[in-house]
C-alpha cells in the first residue's frame, strides 16, 4: 500500500509530535522526519538503571493545562506525579531556601525592606496584563525599576547572566515577565511551588504519542536530517541529506528558524532567509551525575555566583525516588552558553574536571568516588534569546509560499519555550491545517 504523505513535518520533538497527532486523528496523511536517532527532540531520554531518564531536566507547572490534557488523553494519568519542591539559591557560600514566602522574609543577603521590595516584585510582574507595554525595555531595566539596585544586584543579575550569558543585558522585560507570572500560579495554598513529573520521563509521553501517531496510520522516520525543502507543481519535496525525498502538499517545519532559513536558502528571498536567522540562540552543556548518595535536599538550587560553570544544581531524586533509578542518586549541572565558548566542546571528563573544585565548594563533603557515572548532553539551539521588540522579529506561521508553515520554539511568545506550549501549539497548527486540507 503506498502512502500518500498530505503533510511532512519536519522536527520530531513535541511540536511535530502533537500537529502530527491532531492531522492523523482527522484522517490526514503524515510523515515526520527527525534528524536523530530518537523522537522526543529536548525532552530525549537515556538509559539509568533499568529506567529512562531526561537527558535535560524536565518539569512542569501545574497551571501547565497543554500538557495535562495531552497525558490524560493518552491514558498516562496514573502516571502523573506532584509534589512540593524545595528551591533554593546559593549566594556568597551560603545556601538560602527560596520555596515559600516565609523564606523570602529570612533572605538574609538582602535588608528587610529588600526583601519586602523583593516579594512585592514578584506580586507587581504578575499584575502587569498589557505585556506589549513592556516590550521596549530590557529586563535589566525592568528589574531594577520594580525592586531596586540591590534586589537585582544580589537576586536577578547573576539568573539573568547565568542564563543568557553575553546577551544578558538584552533579554526583554517580557520574557522575565512571563517567568514570573507562570511559577506564581504553580503554588500550593502553604505558598509552596508544586510541580508535576511523570514518571518514566518525558520521553515516555512522545513514545506514547509516537505509537497512537503510528496506530492511525502516520509515519515517522528517524535518523531523517532534512537538507532543502523545495516547492514544485503542486507538490512539497523535502529532501534528507542521505538523498530520500518525501513529496507533500504542505510541510511544517518545527526546527530552530537558523536552521530553517538553511532549507529554504535556494529558493527563498534572501530578506526572508535573513529574517529567519536575525534570532539569536544560546545553547547548553548538562552534565548529569549518577551519585551513591545525595547532595542535598533541595531539588532545584539556582547558583547566583557567575564565577560557577553552572547556572542550577538540579538533584532529581530529590523530586522522584532514587529505586527508580537502579539506587542512583540524580543530579543535573546545567549550564547556558554560546555554542563558541570552550565550556561547549569539552568532553564529559573535563566538564567534570572542571566542576569539581566548584561542586566542592560547595559542598565540603563531597568526594570524586560519589560519583560512579556521569554523562554529558549538549544543545545548540537550546533557548532563543527574547530581545526587546521581539515580536516584531518572530517569522509568520505561514511561510513565503503557499503551503509551508514554521511552528517552532522561537515563536511561543510572549510566553518561554516549553513543552506545555510547544504541545498548545502543535495542536493549533495541526488543526488548523486539517481544516485547511478539508477545503482543499
Amino acid at each position: 500500500m503506498s502512502h500518500k504523505t498530505q503533510v511532512t513535518i519536519v522536527g520530531g520533538g513535541f511540536t511535530g509530535l502533537t500537529a502530527a497527532y491532531e492531522l492523523v486523528k482527522k484522517g490526514v496523511a503524515v510523515t515526520v522526519l527527525e534528524a536523530e536517532a530518537e523522537i522526543g527532540g529536548l525532552a530525549s531520554a537515556f538509559d539509568v538503571g533499568g529506567s529512562k531518564l531526561d537527558r535535560f531536566y524536565h518539569h512542569w507547572f501545574t497551571n501547565d493545562l497543554d500538557v495535562m490534557q495531552l497525558i490524560d488523553e493518552l491514558g498516562l494519568h496514573d502516571q502523573v506525579e506532584i509534589n512540593p519542591t524545595n528551591t533554593g539559591v546559593y549566594y556568597a557560600n551560603n545556601f538560602f531556601k527560596l520555596s515559600t514566602p516565609w523564606d523570602l522574609l529570612n533572605f538574609t543577603p538582602l535588608s528587610f525592606p529588600d526583601r519586602i521590595r523583593l516579594g512585592l516584585l514578584a506580586l507587581r510582574a504578575r499584575r502587569v496584563k498589557d505585556w506589549m507595554a513592556l516590550e521596549d525595555k530590557t529586563a535589566h531595566e525592568w528589574l531594577k525599576e520594580l525592586g531596586g539596585e540591590n534586589v537585582y544586584r544580589v537576586v536577578w543579575q547573576p539568573l539573568l547572566k547565568g542564563k543568557f550569558g553575553p546577551y544578558a543585558e538584552q533579554v526583554s522585560a517580557v520574557w522575565f515577565w512571563n517567568k514570573l507570572k507562570l511559577r506564581g500560579g504553580s503554588r500550593g495554598k502553604g505558598g509552596e511551588e508544586r510541580l508535576a513529573y511523570l514518571k518514566g520521563g518525558f520521553i515516555a509521553l512522545a513514545d506514547a504519542l509516537a505509537n497512537k501517531i503510528q496506530e492511525l496510520g502516520g509515519k515517522i522516520i528517524t535518523n531523517a536530517a532534512v537538507s532543502a525543502i523545495v516547492p514544485g507543481e503542486r507538490v512539497w519535496q523535502t529532501r534528507c541529506s542521505d538523498g530520500r525525498v518525501i513529496t507533500s502538499d504542505r510541510v511544517i517545519a518545527t526546527t530552530a528558524l537558523p536552521l530553517i532559513a538553511d532549507m529554504v536558502r535556494g529558493w527563498a528571498d534572501h530578506s526572508y532567509v535573513k529574517s529567519l536567522e536575525s534570532v539569536q540562540y544560546i545553547g547548553n552543556v548538562c552534565l548529569v551525575l549518577e551519585l551513591d548518595r545525595p547532595l542535598s535536599k533541595t531539588y532545584w538550587l539556582n547558583v547566583n555566583d557567575p564565577s560557577f560553570p553552572f547556572v542550577g544544581v538540579i538533584e532529581h531524586t530529590n523530586f522522584e525516588r532514587p529505586a527508580t533509578y537502579g539506587g542512583s542518586h540524580i543530579v543535573y549541572l546545567s549550564k547556558y552558553l554560546p555554542h563558541t565558548d570552550a565550556m561547549y566542546s569539552m568532553s564529559a571528563d573535563e566538564l567534570l574536571d572542571y566542576s569539581m573544585p566548584y561542586l566542592q565548594k560547595m559542598f565540603p563533603e563531597m568526594e570524586r568516588g560519589w560519583i560512579h557515572r556521569h554523562h554529558l548532553w549538549r544543545a545548540r539551539w537550546s533557548q532563543p534569546v527574547v530581545e526587546k521588540h521581539y515580536s516584531r522579529c518572530i517569522p509568520a506561521e505561514d511561510g513565503p509560499i503557499d503551503g509551508l508553515y514554521i511552528c517552532s520554539m522561537a515563536q511561543i511568545y510572549p510566553e518561554d519555550r516549553g513543552t506545555n506550549y510547544a504541545i498548545r501549539e502543535g495542536r493549533r497548527i495541526g488543526d488548523r491545517l486539517a481544516n485547511l486540507l478539508k477545503l482543499d
